[in-house]
């Protein structure tokens, strides 16, 4: 099994800019080793937590659909709480601790426990005292978790301003999606520097040499899907030895083209091509 360091490598960019069949090609092939990590769970009773922390629209929700597209459903579990009652408020960590795995069980949390060290002060939903506590205890109750074998992993989507700006806007747009965005998301970009501040802080005061914190830039939507189903399958050993290789980066790059508003726009990759198509929408919408 390779290290955690792979990750301060340049392994992970194999896939920027990876082009739609070169994504649906390593898509499956990511699917087909994460179905034999979720066998590796199931045959030998591990308990798999996985965390997607990350702002609105950074793509937690669509990295996790993809990961668990083809396992086997009576054996995952994805969890997305709502808001907390008081009393759970009070007793954060036994709020998650009772949707821990099972053995043989693999668990997606769409959000955490780590709603206190980001969102939950950025809004004033938490009181200070709450925060500080939180911060000095969560290290010390994942790693007892740990000791007792619950595999963890965290994992941060990051998503830049703008690229939340466009999503947002797609959505309000998109009949399928509308559903997804609410005025809190609005409210919650007026403090975007403020999370940003307690989000660092996470990162400073939460990441150990057990229970670290992974990165991944969620601006582009194929990218982060493979890099989160590259992570799962490095970190976990389901396997003797990690031998997976990303797609060469050599393979040839589909471009695209996009008409928007009489302007022609040629040989531009896909993450070009999904942003012009939006504005193209929005632009539509507004005529």
């Amino acid at each position: 099994m390779q290290s955690r360091d792979m990750l301060s490598s340049k392994f992970f960019e194999y896939y920027n800019n990876i082009d739609y069949h070169s994504y649906s090609e390593e898509k499956r092939r990511l699917q087909i080793e994460l179905l034999n990590l979720q066998h590796w769970v199931t045959e030998n009773g591990k308990r798999v937590a996985v965390v997607f922390e990350g702002r609105d629209a950074a793509g937690k929700g669509s990295s996790i659909r993809r990961i668990t597209e083809y396992m086997m459903p009576k054996h995952y579990r994805i969890v997305e709480l709502g808001i907390p009652t008081k009393k759970e408020s009070k007793n954060w960590f036994r709020r998650y601790e009772r949707h821990f795995p099972a053995q043989g069980e693999i668990v997606f949390f769409d959000r955490s426990w780590y709603n206190r060290a980001m969102i939950e002060p950025t809004m004033g939903y938490c009181s200070k005292s709450q925060y500080k506590y939180f911060m000095n205890k969560v290290l010390d109750w994942e790693e007892k978790h740990m000791e007792k074998g619950l595999i963890l992993l965290k994992l941060y989507l990051s998503v830049s301003k703008d690229t939340q700006m466009v999503r947002f806007k797609e959505r309000q747009v998109d009949p399928l999606k509308y559903w997804k965005y609410s005025e809190n998301d609005e409210k919650a970009r007026k403090y975007w520097d403020v999370y940003t501040d307690y989000k660092n802080q996470m990162f400073r005061k939460t990441s150990s040499p057990q229970s670290p914190w992974v990165i991944i830039n969620s601006n582009n939507k194929l990218e982060t899907r493979l890099k989160a189903m590259l992570y799962l399958i490095s970190q976990i050993p389901y396997k003797e030895r990690f031998d997976f290789m990303p797609l060469a980066k050599e393979k040839k790059r589909q471009r695209y083209s996009i008409t928007v508003e009489g302007v022609s726009f040629k040989n531009l990759n896909y993450r070009q091509y999904k942003l012009l198509e939006t504005l193209g929408s929005l632009y539509q919408a507004k005529g």
